[in-house]
């Protein structure tokens, strides 16, 4: 393999690979370089349902998207819209409207295009029947504002645009670890790599940083998170250490954003500290806004419907960290097993069932089981049974008079069999991270001023997510910034 090339991208995952495509359609020589053995490659994408955000004003959107959709599946199916007023409205919302506004509106006017663009490279994509839509008299009805999954989850996005590089002469080293960036009268030419204890020096014209945040660092969760945060599951890779981030820092970049925050969710507790791609994502539990959880104590702890679960289940892993020895149970009676999602039947997950409320809390286990039937008898005596439940929409139907109510779903736990769930946080992506110019993906550094030569897409660009996060908008940020480093990278790399 040379030693040289006009585009190094430094990561193996989504917007890796979308910069890599990126690049190489402005003419460019691309090498990418993946820490990870090519049987663990693709980072976090890998390990998503491959959910993805994107602004459509109707079905044919839509099908521009996903040309194999069915005149039959459109007509049993409100897909309805889901416009960029209305996500950035939810970014706004969610992040407590700290999200930068430039690299918001570049997200949003770029999130459709971008897909079509992917579409082009070989990506299948598909409704997210089950997960977002539940059939209710006769018909599915799209909710949280989340329409399109890549065919095959993650797995198969990763693999879709890998076999894409391939054959466009597009360059994949595993193994790789990039530990350093070169300079060159304040450019960046190139990159130190460690590959098999041997460390040895990259030459390009262009770098594009593409490679994960610092959730598997423990001890930068410690520093950043804060304490208790090295106890945490990650969900996903176990290489993403920070490396883009300090890299790049040492070069001068500028950091930003939300480095006390990240995205994390409620996951299987008896889980492994890193992914397992047998798996996938379905150690993560994301039905709770159907049933209650409740914490060590044998008390609920937080507002299980407070929203369709999109907009919470990313913050709601910070709060089952914070609870007594950093676990919950999630409880669900018979009325809604139906509503489960497939990640409550995996063979990996720490369950109980029982016909009766007493023998369940017995089964419980580190849980004070008399609070806990307790705590059940003040819930179900607080709900508005005069409301309708529906899983589709925010229905209203919720508690009144508790410490903690339940806005939405409220249903009461008194139908057998009863069912609980032991559920830890699982630690997705990191929020802080570089500051970027959301035209360019330029790395900005000292003086606030673009370093010639850098770029960065993904998990490690810090300002667009705050506190919390829309589901599904991780992909298409690392899309959307991707292909737009990639592109910048090329262009500069052939000047």
């Amino acid at each position: 393999m040379p030693g040289s090339f006009d585009v190094i991208v430094v990561g193996g995952g989504n917007a890796a690979l979308c910069a890599a495509h990126a690049a190489r359609e402005e003419g460019a020589s691309v090498l990418v370089l993946e820490a990870a053995p090519e049987g663990e490659a693709g980072g976090n994408s890998r390990f998503t349902a491959g959910a993805m955000r994107v602004v459509y004003d109707g079905v044919d959107d839509l099908r521009r998207l996903m040309p194999d959709l069915t005149d039959d599946e459109v007509a049993r199916t409100d897909f309805g819209t889901y416009t960029a007023a209305q996500f950035l409205d939810d970014m706004g919302r969610v992040t407590q409207y700290r999200t930068d506004p430039e690299l918001c509106e570049t997200l949003v006017a770029r999130s459709r295009e971008t897909l079509v663009w992917m579409h082009g490279l070989g990506v299948r994509f598909q409704p997210i029947y089950g997960r977002q839509a539940f059939k209710i008299d006769g018909r599915f009805k799209f909710w949280g504002g989340l329409t399109v999954e890549t065919w095959g989850g993650g797995p198969g996005l990763v693999e879709a645009l890998t076999r894409a590089a391939a054959q466009k002469g597009i360059a994949i080293r595993y193994g790789a670890r990039a530990v350093g960036l070169l300079r060159e009268d304040g450019r960046v030419i190139g990159v130190a790599v460690r590959s098999g204890g041997v460390e040895t020096t990259l030459r390009g014209r262009a770098v594009v940083l593409a490679c994960g945040g610092f959730e598997s660092n423990a001890e930068w969760r410690t520093r950043y998170l804060g304490p208790g945060w090295d106890l945490a599951k990650v969900r996903g890779t176990r290489f993403n250490m920070g490396d883009g981030i300090r890299m790049a820092i040492e070069a001068g970049a500028v950091s930003c954003g939300n480095w006390s925050g990240c995205h994390a969710v409620g996951w299987e507790r008896n889980a492994p500290d890193y992914g397992d791609l047998a798996v996938g994502d379905g150690f993560q539990k994301h039905s709770y806004p159907f049933g209650i959880m409740v914490n060590a104590l044998g008390r609920r702890f937080v507002d299980e419907g407070a929203d369709f679960r999109n907009y919470t289940y990313a913050k709601y892993g910070r709060v089952i960290l914070a609870q007594p020895e950093q676990f919950a149970w999630q409880v669900f009676d018979g009325k809604v097993h139906h509503l489960l999602r497939d990640e409550y039947r995996i063979r990996q997950v720490t369950k109980v069932t029982a016909d009766t409320l007493e023998d369940l809390a017995a089964r419980m286990g580190d849980v004070d089981a008399a609070a806990f039937l307790d705590e059940i008898h003040h819930y179900n005596a607080a709900i508005r049974d005069d409301v309708p439940f529906n899983p589709n929409v925010r229905d209203g139907r919720k508690t009144e008079g508790l410490a903690i109510n339940k806005s939405n779903w409220a249903n009461p736990i008194d139908t057998p069999p009863f069912e609980a769930y032991a559920v830890t946080c699982g630690i997705t992506f990191t929020f802080g991270g570089l500051r970027i110019d959301p035209a360019s993906a330029a790395v900005i550094g000292d003086g606030f001023a673009p370093i010639p030569g850098l770029y960065a897409a993904g998990e490690l660009v810090g300002g667009l997510f705050y506190f919390n996060y829309p589901g599904g908008t991780g992909l298409t940020s690392g899309s959307v910034f991707g292909r737009i480093a990639g592109t910048a990278a090329g262009r500069h790399a052939k000047r």
